[in-house]
């Protein structure tokens, strides 16, 4: 996909499920700007060359970022499922030393974050409608 041209980038505003955004203001910096650099590709349209769909969540709405970083793995869940808002919906560091697979208590935890955003998207929508 091609980039807009800056004068005409109108980014979709961020909008932050449970403790997604105080879990990745612990993360290293680096993670934080990889982080941030997947979420401003998102809000423009685009998607992060880095970012992969999520397992699970039927098709590529549900996007996660991973990032091993001095030994540890850290991970963004944020969707764009919906036309005018992206969803951060988890932030974790990976603790499993037993494969790459994510556990279920944290797949089951996104999906329920995932309702969530639903529930607040149809709330903001209709709150931005009534403006």
């Amino acid at each position: 996909m091609e980039k807009p041209p800056v004068g005409e980038i109108s980014p979709k505003p961020v909008r932050w499920i449970g403790s997604a955004k105080e879990d990745l203001s612990a993360f290293p910096e680096d993670v934080k700007r990889r982080v941030g650099r997947a979420l401003w590709d998102a809000q423009i349209g685009l998607k992060a060359p880095f970012a992969r769909p999520m397992k699970g969540f039927g098709g590529a709405g549900v996007l996660e970022v991973v990032d091993d970083f001095d030994g540890d793995t850290y991970r963004a869940v944020y969707t764009v499922q919906f036309a005018r808002v992206v969803y951060v919906l988890h932030v974790f560091q990976k603790k499993s030393r037993k494969g790459i697979t994510t556990p279920k208590s944290e797949i089951d935890l996104i999906g329920r974050r995932l309702a969530r955003a639903k529930e607040d998207y149809e709330q903001w929508r209709k709150s931005q409608t009534s403006l």
